[in-house]
């Protein structure tokens, strides 16, 4: 978490942090005054609630980066594929008894055509 890569990440959360309770308090300010009304003091509210939350995800997110960092580790290769093995094939696709051909299913297909046939009409 306090790897050197991490630092500008860290500086914008609290930035963006600062920013955000600032405009709580200016929305705090202005449902003070007597132009200001109850949906300022929902945003006055608001703000700080968006800090809680990116303070939260920021957490999270350093959270899971380090819970992948530790399943590699970073001092054993990963081994290249192999790019000069051929490409296996699936086999040819075969027909299983859902697939075949049913009566009631071509009957109702026909059926469909006829109503179709009778809009255009």
């Amino acid at each position: 978490m306090l790897a050197r890569r991490w630092w500008v990440g860290h500086a914008l959360v609290v930035l963006c942090c600062g920013l955000f309770i600032r405009l709580g308090h200016w929305q705090w300010d202005r449902a003070q005054s007597p132009t200001g009304g109850w949906q300022n003091f929902g945003y006055a509210l608001q703000w700080p609630l968006f800090a809680v939350v990116l303070v939260a995800a920021w957490v999270r997110f350093l959270w899971l980066e380090r819970e992948a960092s530790a399943r590699v580790p970073e001092d054993e290769p990963v081994p290249a594929p192999d790019l000069t093995a051929p490409v296996p094939r699936r086999p040819a696709a075969s027909l299983t008894p859902e697939d075949e051909p049913d009566d009631e299913l071509a009957a109702y297909n026909a059926f469909l055509a006829r109503l179709a046939e009778q809009d255009r009409q």
